[in-house]
């Protein structure tokens, strides 16, 4: 097991580069794009960074320079033959060769396109063009760069001894929550902390311990490489990313109204009918399930990941009965801004009612919160998100306000198609 905090202060970047595989990205995303590249080859799109918690000004904390050697060394990735082999041998879900040859064919051949990089009011503007498949796959990996450089910046500033004694309480904190969690009868959780990740290396002993200190309650982790590297689950459905671009290359009101659940028959073709995790939020849940097919209803299950949890749940239980199904027999994800607290909590209102699992993101892999002085270390929302597709905006809408994104007018739009009325604001901590 690597010991953080030396690497931490003896730290050379060509040792430890913040991405050192392609296979350094969740599940989903490689699952996703290869849907995008046998439905959506050709779109154009854009990425851009949004860094929601604005009182971190990212451009003053981190050096240019070394943000750029960053990127420009993920741009030199390439997949090895052993990540390769694992991609295209592995059972994933049940499933063996879940990668086709084709897409794998082009996987092993890609080299992410460019980024622009600008500052601006104490900001990176980076932004990321061209095919969706290509483009696509910067999303975590830019994620992860600027998390950790943040990180980095603040570490810098302590001495030996006193990166020993922060990473043993972080190690401590990490534990005491572990702890709390055996408690849970029929606990089901994953680590999905890639994207906002203290550092690779912190993310990799989080997942040591969870494997350690829950066993089979802890299920696998959405990170590709640590998966394969700990031969565990990699965990993953799909994201708000294609609903947001489908409804963006909608012609008429019609058409949008219908993109999220053309995506979903996208996919449900694209997999055989696995994977079925519905990720109803991006529009709005309620209006999502009250026009949502019948032939949604026999789907697995749904992931909740705006507003708050338990009404979310709430709601797709009550669906599910109307639609005739047994809701005790589905499984609700629950995978937003989670911490110990509220796992318990959602878990003891909901076990036995559905099958039910927990995607723990940052508050497992980023949490130094009250560790060094001034909080530097305090997790915050940085998101990577699909702007445009083929010159048009994308919006989303969220179950919380907060969240969501898109210019104005869009914005309106979307809500009077979508019939999202009245929503109440939530913080966004992670």
């Amino acid at each position: 097991m690597a010991d953080i905090a030396t690497r931490v202060y003896n730290h050379k970047w060509k040792i430890d580069p913040i991405v050192r595989s392609l296979l350094d990205t969740d599940f989903y995303k490689l699952l996703m794009c290869q849907s995008v590249y046998r439905n959506h080859p050709e779109t154009q799109v854009r990425f851009s960074l949004i860094n929601r918690t604005t009182d971190i000004r990212l451009a003053e904390l981190i050096d240019e320079g070394e943000l750029r050697q960053q990127l420009d060394h993920i741009r030199t990735l390439r997949l090895t033959r052993g990540e390769s082999t694992w991609l295209r041998g592995n059972t994933f879900y049940g499933k063996r060769q879940m990668f086709r040859p084709d897409f794998m064919e082009w996987f092993e051949q890609l080299r992410l396109p460019p980024y622009t990089l600008e500052k601006r009011n104490g900001q990176y503007e980076l932004t990321f063009e061209g095919r969706w498949p290509d483009v696509m796959m910067w999303e975590i990996s830019a994620l992860a760069v600027l998390m950790e450089l943040r990180s980095r910046a603040v570490l810098e500033t302590l001495g030996k001894f006193e990166l020993q004694v922060l990473y043993a309480r972080g190690m401590t904190k990490l534990w005491e929550k572990i702890e709390r969690l055996r408690g849970l009868d029929g606990l089901k959780l994953a680590d999905f902390g890639t994207r906002r990740r203290h550092s690779f290396l912190w993310q990799d002993w989080c997942v040591q311990a969870m494997i350690e200190g829950l066993g089979d309650r802890f299920t696998g982790t959405s990170n590709c490489l640590i998966a394969m590297r700990h031969d565990i689950e990699a965990i993953g459905t799909n994201a708000h990313e294609l609903p947001m671009l489908q409804a963006a290359l909608a012609g008429t009101d019609a058409e949008l109204a219908r993109a999220p659940y053309k995506v979903l028959a996208d996919w449900h073709e694209e997999h055989d009918g696995n994977l079925r995790i519905m990720l109803p939020d991006t529009f709005g849940t309620r209006g999502f399930l009250e026009n949502a097919p019948d032939w949604l209803a026999g789907w697995t299950g749904i992931r909740i990941d705006s507003g708050d949890p338990a009404e979310g749940a709430e709601t797709a239980i009550a669906w599910w009965k109307a639609r005739g199904e047994d809701p005790s027999q589905k499984l609700i994800i629950f995978s937003d801004g989670l911490d110990v607290d509220k796992i318990v909590e959602l878990h003891h209102r909901f076990a036995g009612r559905a099958k039910i699992s927990f995607g723990w993101g940052t508050l497992l892999t980023n949490d130094f919160r009250g560790l060094v002085p001034g909080d530097g270390l305090a997790p915050f929302s940085l998101v990577c998100k699909a702007v445009s597709a083929n010159g048009q905006p994308t919006v989303k809408l969220s179950d919380n306000p907060n969240k969501a994104m898109g210019p104005a007018a869009e914005i309106e739009r979307y809500k009077r198609v979508f019939a999202v009325g009245a929503q109440a604001p939530m913080e966004v901590v992670v």
